[in-house]
């Protein structure tokens, strides 16, 4: 039930939406914490106009809490964001809290407009409409490609584990490049019914190779198109090539000005140290929480630069000298490498240059 608002008594709102695939549920509370009113909307472009309208019915909208802004709230972070307001990105409800007052899509928005009212909702969206996105999204071709790709030459091997000497000997000292090319074109004249289908099936996992080949070096080279355009200082970096540069720039996102500094992106790729004291016991250890792709590329860039960066190596022996495993070293090495990237990252993106 909506509760009238005159226009002299137009004071500032928040809102809380629960996205959904089909429809979002908001909910309105005033400043004092005091719900004005719930609406159910559909997750369209008319839909969006419709929320918006609605929510300036219950006062001024300047502050709206969104969850899943990555995902099913997408649309709406962009139409409300074009509207002049204020989108926070907001968790997933308090479990405890949940088990207490039980789920519905208005308690889940509810509890969305409260987050945002208390502060606990800080967190800007990244925008998802600019190069990073079309980053993000080839990325996401390509690396299941990849993947498809594996299973494919695994599937190859496996039959020709089980083929008839005739078909298998012939094809056991190829290399991998070798093999896909000979099992590409293969013959099955003379052959008995399994072993004809067997040259038939690796022909078809081989030509199946060849074509996600094709499509991994297209997407590969769209993306290393968009990365030198955006950031080509990331791709000099010893270590760091076009995918880890693509995970690093995921994470930064199209609008950078979100994150207040360089220790702000470590957290965010998980390098960030935290504290792990416990009575007598003073010690910090690194997030295990943020992106793990981009924490994983700051792994693979850290023991690339173990192998061949001089000054690296330089670095572990010192460190090993005053008493540092390994794990602890390359631990240093990954927050070191974040705060390098970040200031290629701020020279390159309008990031906001803070202390």
């Amino acid at each position: 039930m909506l509760t009238p608002v005159t226009d002299a008594d137009q004071a500032e709102v928040v809102v809380g939406v629960d996205t959904h695939k089909d429809c979002h549920v908001a909910v309105a509370i005033s400043m004092l914490g005091v719900v004005l009113g719930t609406g159910s909307f559909p997750a369209s472009a008319a839909g969006y106009e419709e929320l918006l309208r609605w929510a300036r019915t219950t006062g001024q909208v300047k502050r709206v809490g969104v969850e899943g802004t990555g995902s099913y709230g997408a649309g709406l972070t962009r139409a409300l964001r074009a509207a002049g307001v204020e989108v926070l990105e907001v968790n997933r409800p308090n479990r405890a809290l949940r088990r207490r007052r039980g789920k519905t899509d208005a308690v889940d928005a509810e509890a969305a407009a409260r987050a945002v009212l208390s502060g606990e909702a800080a967190v800007v969206p990244k925008n998802g409409d600019g190069p990073v996105e079309a980053i993000r999204v080839l990325k996401i071709a390509k690396d299941s490609a990849n993947k498809a790709r594996v299973q494919a030459v695994n599937q190859l091997r496996s039959v020709l584990v089980n083929a008839s000497s005739r078909v298998r000997e012939p094809l056991e000292h190829l290399s991998l490049p070798q093999l896909i090319v000979r099992c590409s074109a293969g013959n099955s004249t003379g052959l008995g019914p399994a072993e004809t289908a067997v040259v038939h099936t690796i022909g078809r996992l081989a030509r199946r190779v060849q074509y996600l080949d094709a499509e991994i070096k297209d997407a590969l080279k769209q993306m290393t198109s968009l990365i030198q355009q955006m950031a080509p200082d990331l791709l000099q970096v010893q270590g760091i090539g076009p995918d880890s540069a693509a995970a690093l720039l995921i994470v930064a996102g199209d609008n950078p000005e979100r994150l207040r500094g360089e220790a702000s992106f470590a957290a965010l790729c998980g390098t960030s140290p935290v504290e792990a004291s416990s009575g007598k016991t003073r010690r910090r250890r690194l997030s295990r929480g943020g992106n793990r792709q981009a924490n994983a590329a700051l792994f693979r860039a850290v023991l690339s630069r173990l192998r061949w960066d001089p000054t690296t190596q330089k670095y572990l022996q010192r460190r090993t000298a005053e008493g540092l495993s390994k794990r602890e070293i390359i631990r240093c090495l990954k927050r070191y490498l974040a705060r390098t990237v970040f200031k290629i990252l701020r020279a390159s993106l309008p990031l906001p240059n803070t202390t």
